[in-house]
């Protein structure tokens, strides 16, 4: 698969070609779904807590007589009955991460690339390179249409680059390394540097 390179003024700078095994697979929604879950249910914090009947705050006086009211034998207002009491079996602090194979992960990094490619929505640039002007950057982004687009570069990031496009809302900026599924997916545009694809071909192979 052959796309053309384009330098951030727009101008044409060559073509590069995209290995078929990487961009040209038909998308598999359940693969990609499994990724996507598995990765949100990582980053989810999980520090969700309620207080049980041993850490609210009342009296621990019996509220009333055991016998002669008529109505039920309680001991303690802190039971999960009764109002401001506490809960039983509520949410406590846990981690919400599972496994996933690492073949899945790989996959459906594959299919993520695949999706974008088959909706047209890659974009390769010669380099991201930038004297670190926001307004700059800004002017060449609108000057070529991405609204909500993910950079992915090489093994490390340009710094001039990146502190450019700190500001700009909808452009984020990733190594190859940190190229994941659901920030894929998420953008409508991904732009690739010519040595991010080569870094991801090499990650993917």
């Amino acid at each position: 698969m052959k796309l053309d390179v384009i330098k951030l003024d727009g101008a044409a700078a060559g073509e590069v070609e995209l290995d078929e095994a990487l961009f040209g697979l038909e998308p598999r929604a359940d693969i990609l779904h499994r990724v996507v879950r598995w990765q949100r249910n990582k980053a989810q914090a999980g520090t969700h807590k309620v207080k049980t009947r041993t850490e609210v705050s009342y009296s621990t006086k019996k509220i009333y007589r055991q016998k002669g009211t008529g109505g039920a034998r309680h001991g303690s207002r802190k039971a999960p009955i009764f109002r401001k009491g506490g809960i039983y079996k509520g949410p406590t602090p846990r981690s919400h991460a599972h496994d996933l194979p690492k073949k899945v992960r790989k996959l459906g990094l594959i299919h993520a690339l695949s999706a974008k490619a088959r909706e047209g929505a890659i974009v390769v640039i010669e380099n991201a390179e930038s004297a670190g002007k926001t307004g700059e950057l800004a002017k060449q982004v609108k000057n070529l249409g991405w609204k909500r687009a993910l950079v992915i570069d090489g093994a490390s990031v340009n710094e001039g680059f990146a502190k450019a496009a700190a500001n700009i809302e909808g452009l984020d900026v990733l190594p190859s390394m940190g190229a994941n599924v659901y920030d894929i997916l998420k953008r409508d545009t991904l732009v690739l540097t010519k040595a991010g694809v080569e870094a991801l071909e090499a990650r993917l192979k």
